[in-house]
């Protein structure tokens, strides 16, 4: 899975951390329908996955995709794609408040489950990223 698994990753350290009571660290893995019901149920969704943008790796952008056609480019390791998965959430839930941290990777280039180095350091910035956006979306509560 090398890079692609950055939100594996990053899960794996928000676990670590003091997270709101109403705050489920999901990891989508590559069967990404088994995510649906858990987005239809909740207020709002913040993803993490990885995109070959041709942008520095480790490059973190953060979007707020409304529609999946605003969801960028990104691998094929899932079983149904996340732009699939966001078609069924909408169709099945209407709006969503959706946050999309996508990670810039290199093309794969082989076979490996570590991280390279540019996107391992990138976890503790998303982690980062993502305890802001609840505690603004607690503030807005």
């Amino acid at each position: 899975m090398g890079d692609e698994g950055i939100g594996v990753h990053v899960v794996q350290r928000l676990e670590q951390l003091p997270l709101p009571e109403n705050v489920r660290c999901l990891d989508g893995g590559t069967g990404s329908f088994l995510l649906l019901e858990s987005m239809q149920l909740a207020s709002r969704i913040i993803l993490i996955d990885a995109t070959i943008d041709g942008k520095r790796p480790g490059t973190v952008t953060r979007l707020t995709p409304q529609f999946s056609s605003d969801y960028p480019v990104t691998l094929t390791a899932h079983d149904i794609g996340l732009k699939d998965l966001l078609d069924a959430a909408y169709l099945t839930s209407g709006a969503l408040a959706v946050t999309l941290f996508a990670v810039s990777i290199e093309p794969p280039s082989g076979i490996g489950m570590e991280l390279s180095p540019a996107i391992t350091n990138t976890i503790p910035l998303i982690a980062e990223m993502i305890m802001e956006e609840l505690a603004c979306a607690a503030v807005r509560a």
